[in-house]
């Protein structure tokens, strides 16, 4: 089948190289024609492991092109994925901003031939597909088409996985017509008997942020749990180990630390707050994970200060990981770019590495000084603080880390270190919820 994919982010790009791995014939397009031509020429503008193989070998092949001409990838296409960014309004009012969504929407609405699945693959609010097939029937009164919601639930770092394996596969569609081509587009996961959601259109719209949702309250919920353990004295390690075993409640997503960030919780939860509203069903308890969040970064300064003595002004601040989780780039969110910013306002200077996001940080922070080397950041300082748990922290030589440090004290905000070993090692240790 030829697919268009209209928007080669994170999304995108990996969705339109997964669909070109099932066999399909994909053409994915984007403004920006430097973007293009680097995409052609192998380069990929985000780091998620192992799509570079996966862009090359089916560009390769022939199934997977790069354009900046709309026109001839929406011509004869089966199905025309919309894929662009759905970013909080600038507004600052939680609302997401469709203005892309919209404009992609009024682009190939001139370009449609033959029947065609307008496909929203961002995340939407409820009632956008509507528009959309709105936008499309004022633009092209004559065209043939369907507007279906077909939700993305790619974790960055494992996305190819995700969308290869996935969980299940969300189809919200208005007729068989549109249904039998979605379902004509993933036949290959049928082989390993994915589950299919084929639901309504509104549907499949608050699906995704109703899962968002979900797991931001487990997170903000053992959050506060492992801030109570600190107060009375218990571990939120074993704590979480011990209600995560019930099968009702499950172990993901119950590891406590600096608060969420990234590209998909901070905005989907405000977004979903403001449908709610609109509606009038207000979701209250999404509504306190928000606040919840925005207190836990907080926290983490705090944390962070105490560990110093009482004050940064002066001190030298190591941070291990900036971006908001390991395996990414993703700079959106990150709790480092509310913690970091507080302290160094204060006083302290940061020395920082990251195996990833050193470049986005940079430019981002442009007051932190980033370093090639973990030990080299830990160099004279009067703390470490690990922030984000990539592998190549989980094994640090702690004699060579001790002799560096001015002072040795660790703060490990993603619990990554046994207290016990820390301490015996000569660390004065701080985590999270270790009471």
């Amino acid at each position: 089948m030829k697919i268009a994919v209209i928007g080669t982010g994170y999304v995108g790009l990996v969705s339109g190289a997964c669909f070109s791995e099932f066999g399909h014939h994909v053409i994915c397009v984007d403004k920006d024609a430097g973007k293009v031509e680097a995409l052609r020429q192998g380069g990929i503008p985000i780091y998620e492991p192992g799509l570079d193989e996966l862009v090359a070998r089916n560009s390769s092949a022939g199934r997977l092109t790069f354009t900046t001409d709309t026109q001839s990838a929406v011509a004869g296409a089966d199905a025309v994925f919309i894929a662009v960014g759905t970013p909080s309004s600038r507004r600052g009012d939680g609302y997401a901003d469709l203005g892309y969504v919209y404009g992609a929407a009024k682009e190939i609405a001139a370009y449609l031939t033959g029947y065609t699945v307008v496909v929203d693959k961002s995340t939407v609010p409820v009632g956008t597909a509507r528009q959309v097939a709105r936008i499309i029937r004022e633009t092209n009164p004559g065209a043939d088409f369907d507007v279906a919601s077909n939700p993305e639930f790619l974790r960055e770092g494992a996305a190819i996985n995700d969308f290869m394996r996935p969980d299940r596969v969300v189809l919200g569609v208005d007729n068989e017509r549109a249904a039998d081509v979605l379902k004509q587009l993933y036949k290959p996961l049928y082989l390993i008997e994915t589950p299919m959601v084929v639901t309504g259109i509104e549907t499949a719209e608050l699906i995704k942020y109703a899962a968002n949702a979900f797991l931001a309250v487990k997170i903000s919920f053992i959050n506060e749990i492992a801030n109570l353990c600190e107060a009375v004295g218990g571990d939120v390690v074993s704590l979480a180990k011990g209600i995560g075993l019930d099968g009702r409640i499950g172990r993901k997503f119950l590891h406590p630390g600096p608060g969420y960030g990234g590209s998909c919780f901070p905005k989907d939860t405000l977004a979903l707050i403001r449908i709610a509203q609109e509606h009038g069903s207000p979701l209250r308890i999404v509504e306190t994970v928000v606040e919840v969040n925005s207190a836990q970064k907080a926290r983490m300064v705090r944390k962070i200060r105490e560990a110093l003595g009482g004050s940064e002004a002066g001190k030298t601040i190591a941070v291990l990981g900036l971006t908001f989780k390991p395996q990414t780039d993703d700079m959106r969110d990150a709790p480092a770019l509310t913690i970091l910013p507080a302290l160094i306002e204060k006083g302290a200077a940061v020395r920082a590495h990251d195996p990833q996001g050193m470049d986005v940080a940079g430019r981002m922070m442009p007051e932190i000084v980033c370093v090639n080397d973990p030990y080299d950041a830990c160099a004279g300082a009067d703390c470490v603080v690990l922030m984000t748990e990539w592998n190549e922290y989980r094994a640090l030589d702690l004699v060579r880390l001790k002799k560096l440090m001015s002072t040795p004290v660790f703060v490990d905000l993603r619990n990554v270190y046994d207290p016990d070993s820390m301490r015996a090692a000569g660390f004065e240790y701080i985590g999270v919820g270790r009471g």
